[in-house]
């Protein structure tokens, strides 16, 4: 094949390309068609064989996305993060760019405030970014045998002026924030030294993440997301890069794991499962920066969630067990109930009964040893009667145990708040699913065509892509007046696959 992403001068031969093949074990073949392969999971149609990897041997550099693509495939051979520089490659654009577990807490501020500014920039480019299954293997591996770090406080340098801190780091583009060198060092602002933060401050981020948690439960993701990301990018990476105590930096590191883990959600919410991806390794990161393992135990659920709605199974299974190890014995009954309910959600995909069921019990004894009083982190108290219902309907659903599905849908609706509209939409679309498989068409539609409505006014991609497979699941009785009532409903609320 012509090798139209290579330059056509040679340089020097690349030695360190070479010594990492042979540590791989691979043939020129061999690389070539992993290359190949991660590229169709990008949506990219490379065709590159043995030839080409000779003469990137022989100092030719690849272009684009390649280089990043060609280091993750060495990362996945070998379990240690490698970058395009790492195999002497030139730099590129940077499609696996937020998937890197930092292995320090400066090096993670670095990462994910990049990321954040990068999606006030550009959010359409990030929109595009594919969503990669082999991303999620060495940061929730990374995260499960990493040692917890031995210091995130920062102290403010004395003797170094505002004027020198802006001479020595970069402002960015807008001009309105700036980052330091690698490691953390660096102001906050440009032309002013590192802010010093308060426990004021840390209190600030927890009741921001409050706010947007509730409009994201009760409008969609879609609806206040970017004025997240801003705050992240303008008030959360200022005090980041300030200074801090051990205590205090620990919480601060929380607070932004947590409003991280949540711009990826409600990332998630949209469709925008590639960036979503990346938020939710940098927020378990930063969480492991706060030496919180429950909440990175909460960030790797969470992965799992996304991982079933992609319809990744196996992937959702296995971060669910690794959260479950991490995590321990020891977290407060709901956690223990979200996590196992997790693992139920992949198998339940993957129509395992048995292996379904057995999570569902473990979930159930969890949330039934939970007591008044009992200490729960403030993210995990949705996790209810309400929700275990939910958890339960939904695999009865996957499972295609339609009486089952049917009465854990209408107890979680009989149980849930009126304020989680979107996860009542969600179970409606499964009680509707249910009550299709008995046999009740004329119910599905009628369900059907009244989540229709606050799919559309609520800003959620997955909102409507429940509507969306309901409309499938009835394709089958298109015949019916009730069917051709709910897919004439929806082709006029825009709501027909694109």
């Amino acid at each position: 094949m012509t090798d139209r992403s290579t330059q056509r001068t040679p340089t020097r031969p690349n030695s360190r390309l070479a010594s990492l093949i042979a540590e791989a074990g691979f043939s020129n073949a061999g690389l070539a068609r992993r290359v190949d392969q991660l590229g169709i999971e990008h949506g990219l149609d490379l065709r590159y064989d043995k030839t080409s990897v000779t003469r990137w041997l022989r100092g030719q550099q690849p272009r684009g996305t390649t280089p990043a693509l060609i280091a993750e495939v060495f990362t996945q051979r070998l379990g240690r993060r490698l970058s395009a520089q790492d195999l002497g490659l030139d730099a590129c654009a940077p499609v696996y760019a937020g998937l890197e577990f930092a292995g320090s807490p400066g090096e993670a501020v670095d990462i994910v405030s990049g990321l954040w500014r990068k999606d006030t920039g550009n959010q359409a480019e990030l929109r595009k970014i594919a969503f990669t299954p082999a991303g999620l293997v060495v940061p929730s591996r990374d995260w499960l045998i990493g040692r917890a770090d031995e210091k995130v406080a920062r102290a403010a340098e004395a003797g170094v002026t505002a004027a020198a801190v802006a001479a020595r780091v970069p402002a960015q583009s807008r001009g309105r924030t700036v980052t330091g060198p690698p490691g953390g060092a660096g102001g906050g602002r440009p032309g002013s030294a590192p802010a010093k933060v308060g426990a004021g401050d840390v209190a600030a981020l927890r009741a921001v993440g409050d706010l947007f948690r509730g409009l994201d439960h009760a409008y969609g993701g879609g609806h206040a997301r970017q004025a997240l990301v801003r705050y992240l990018e303008h008030e959360a990476e200022p005090m980041l890069r300030g200074s801090y105590g051990e205590a205090l930096g620990r919480r601060l590191f929380a607070s932004v794991a947590d409003l991280t883990r949540l711009a990826g959600w409600t990332s998630y919410d949209i469709g925008a499962h590639g960036l979503a991806q990346r938020y939710f390794v940098q927020a378990l990161r930063l969480a492991q920066a706060a030496g919180d393992r429950v909440y990175g135990g909460y960030v790797l659920v969470t992965m799992s969630r996304q991982a079933v709605f992609l319809g990744h199974g196996r992937e959702a299974v296995q971060l669910a067990r690794v959260a479950q190890q991490g995590v321990g014995s020891g977290a407060p009954a709901a956690v223990q109930a979200l996590l196992h309910s997790a693992e139920a959600r992949g198998h339940g995909l993957l129509g395992e009964i048995r292996a379904c069921s057995a999570a569902l019990a473990r979930a159930e004894r969890s949330l039934g040893a939970a007591r008044p009083g009992d200490e729960v982190p403030s993210w995990a108290r949705f996790f209810d009667e309400a929700q275990l219902a939910d958890e339960f309907g939904h695999c009865h659903r996957d499972l295609q145990q339609h009486r089952a599905a049917a009465q854990h849908a209408e107890r979680s609706l009989q149980l849930r708040a009126a304020g989680y509209a979107r996860s009542r939409l969600f179970c409606r679309t499964v009680l509707a699913c249910a009550r299709l498989g008995l046999g009740e068409v004329d119910v599905a539609c009628s369900l059907g065509i009244e989540v229709m409505q606050q799919a559309v006014e609520m800003r959620s991609a997955r909102a409507v892509e429940y509507v969306r497979d309901l409309g499938r699941r009835l394709e089958p009785y298109r015949d019916a007046a009730s069917v051709r009532a709910f897919h004439d409903r929806a082709l006029a609320l825009g709501l027909t696959p694109p």
